[in-house]
């Protein structure tokens, strides 16, 4: 079983690093960033980070597979499914 500190080390190092060709890199997210909606003003905090809704999409893409396929990194197809509808 993993401890928590070993979770964390490799929570730190996953963020450093691509896991997949199709991740952005830190030049491409700076240029899409700004277009990202900003935090509601009401309900509660946003627990996705829309890097990785972005990478989730872009594997689909380059992959071809299907949502439902989508590797246990990113969060559930539904999740990353809804925040492309919302975003589209």
């Amino acid at each position: 079983m993993w401890t928590s500190e070993q979770k964390i080390r490799m929570a730190r190092v996953t963020r450093k690093t691509k896991r997949y060709p199709s991740d952005m890199t830190d030049e491409e997210w700076e240029r899409i960033v700004r277009l990202m909606p900003g935090p509601g003003r009401r309900g509660r905090p946003r627990e996705v980070e829309f890097r990785e809704v972005i990478n989730a999409v872009r594997y689909l893409v380059r992959s071809g597979c299907g949502w439902r396929m989508l590797p246990i990194h990113f969060r559930h197809w539904r999740t990353i499914y809804g925040w492309f509808r919302e975003l589209a």
